[in-house]
């Protein structure tokens, strides 16, 4: 990305009451960041969803110095960023309406990875449950997955750890900026956090870990991966809010049951109960779910002639032939079929036989 349009997305993040799909719609609508703040009050009124408050927040100019400042730090310290709109982009945030504009990391990450898994959960992990974590990664170990968490206390801390000792890459999700440290405890796990993977937050490189920050980072976590998995968690905790995003997203969630009269089972249980989140009993039940066990070489197998297809199903069928297996919610996008629409469509071509419905809410021809 060019300076010029950097420093403009960097504009429109520091722009009060723009938030990320506000930014992101104005962008895809007009063409770029920069002709965002050069575009006439008159055209921006026209854009849906967009009004009178939004483009006077846009024309004031207050906040050039900060994002000058952001600006000269990135450049001086050679900071790297992904653009929403760019390649390197992570694939499954990229389908997120709420993902962040802007990605700023450190380390070595290769976020589009097929198999990525958030494993969250309390702060204060019982053994049961640190016992656990470390048995299914160590189990989930031969597939290679990444595996992703927020570096706090508790159950984000032994995921991150049981990753980098069973040698897998892991991605630590930041509530702050890439200058500071939350907790700053944790400041010995950094460097083995870096060379297994890094760091990702959409944070300018001075915010402090804020309350607020924390629910914000909770849906990268859940977006970025294929299925968020809870191993511990009370009635109300913040992996239960990782959990609802994860589900709004159309992504597998799991949850390790607990006794009932377990304080720390209790958010987990009632996940299940409420049909929130997969049982999750073994670390066998994530291969399945998520479809890993099915070999990716296969026999070639003659396709079925003669199937009658309508316009909409033969779109979806070439789309699938061209790219594979597919989420459910990333076929809606590339095909541009709401969700609930596509649902009933690939019912009607399952029973025709012409597409096949997978775990893990996937599906192929």
């Amino acid at each position: 990305m060019l300076e010029e349009e950097l420093f403009a997305v960097l504009k429109l993040q520091a722009t009060p009451n723009v938030g990320d799909i506000t930014a992101k719609k104005l962008i895809r609508v007009i063409g770029s960041a920069q002709q965002v703040f050069k575009e006439k009050k008159s055209s921006l009124l026209k854009i849906d969803g967009i009004g009178e408050f939004v483009v006077q927040q846009l024309q004031k100019l207050e906040v050039l110095q900060q994002v000058e400042y952001e600006m000269s730090y990135i450049q001086k310290r050679n900071i790297k960023h992904t653009y929403f709109l760019e390649e390197g982009y992570p694939s499954r945030l990229k389908h997120c309406v709420d993902g962040p504009l802007l990605l700023f990391h450190d380390g070595n990450l290769n976020w589009n990875q097929e198999r990525i898994i958030s494993i969250v959960g309390t702060r204060n992990l019982t053994n049961y449950g640190r016992s656990f974590c470390n048995e299914l990664v160590e189990h989930l170990a031969p597939y290679n997955p990444i595996i992703v968490s927020g570096f706090a206390y508790g159950t984000d801390i032994c995921a991150h750890k049981a990753a980098i000792e069973n040698n897998l890459q892991t991605f630590a999700v930041l509530a702050h900026g890439l200058d500071n440290l939350y907790p700053k405890a944790h400041k010995k796990y950094m460097r083995s956090v870096m060379e297994n993977g890094g760091f990702i937050t959409e944070f300018w490189h001075d915010e402090k870990p804020f309350r607020e920050n924390f629910l914000k980072r909770n849906r990268i976590v859940a977006g970025i991966s294929q299925a968020t998995i809870i191993i511990e968690s009370a009635e109300k905790g913040g992996s239960l809010v990782t959990a609802d995003i994860a589900n709004s997203y159309n992504r597998d969630v799991f949850a390790l049951s607990g006794r009932f009269d377990d304080s720390y089972s209790k958010g987990c249980n009632n996940l299940i109960k409420n049909n929130q989140a997969h049982l999750l009993s073994s670390p066998d039940d994530i291969v399945k779910m998520l479809n890993w066990d099915v070999p990716k070489k296969r026999e070639t197998i003659q396709p079925k002639l003669f199937i009658d297809l309508n316009i909409e199903e033969q779109k979806i069928h070439d789309y699938l032939q061209i790219n594979g297996k597919q989420l459910l919610d990333v076929i809606a996008i590339d095909c541009e079929i709401p969700v609930y629409k596509l649902s009933s469509v690939l019912i009607q071509m399952e029973l025709k036989g012409a597409v096949k419905a997978l775990p893990g809410k996937m599906f192929e021809i």
